[in-house]
């Protein structure tokens, strides 16, 4: 096993790639609906929620590089893991003021958009169907700068955030979707 891999999993496949997008996917779409629910009425859950959602992207990223094939040879995911984690820690001790929270989101998500891009590309040749990938990761490094934007004026919390979410689930869905086509062919 490398020192620098963290998880020590078999070879990522084309069918276990499919099988983490459906997660990631899925997980995204329950965070979706629970912060247009839940979180939506009370404060509590919506801090839990905002700090959630860049952990579990370094954690997902975590256990992605180690499968594909070590994080010595995935520096794009171990810095999003990396980044992902430390932008969690930064929002959970901003809770308190909704600017920066949304603020932090944007600039978290431009860096992690930008390393999901490059993951993406860096993939296309051994997995193929990795468009939806690359989209929305520069979609993501777009939005960032929008919640940047966004955090200097009025805010509303997790409800400025969540479609971001939703477009993630969707094209992590997509890339579930359109690696279980290619397979079938």
């Amino acid at each position: 096993m490398n020192p620098h891999d963290t998880i020590s999993c078999p070879a990522q496949t084309p069918a276990g790639l499919r099988n983490y997008y459906l997660v990631r996917g899925l997980v995204a779409a329950g965070w979706v609906a629970a912060a247009f629910t839940v979180a939506k009425a009370d404060p509590l859950v919506a801090g839990i929620l905002l700090v959630a959602y860049p952990a579990w992207d370094a954690l997902a990223n975590l256990y992605d590089g180690a499968r594909s094939g070590g994080l010595a040879r995935n520096r794009s995911q171990l810095v999003n893991a990396v980044m992902s984690g430390i932008a969690a820690i930064a929002i959970l001790s901003a809770l308190n003021d909704t600017h920066v929270v949304v603020g932090l989101f944007g600039a978290w998500a431009i860096v992690a958009g930008l390393l999901q891009l490059v993951t993406g590309l860096r993939r296309w040749k051994s997995f193929g169907a990795q468009w939806s990938m690359v989209l929305s990761g520069a979609q993501s490094a777009l939005a960032g700068g929008v919640f940047i934007k966004q955090s200097l004026g009025p805010v509303h919390g997790i409800t400025d955030v969540a479609p971001y979410a939703a477009f993630g689930a969707f094209y992590f869905l997509v890339s579930a979707v359109w690696l279980t086509v290619r397979r079938g062919r």
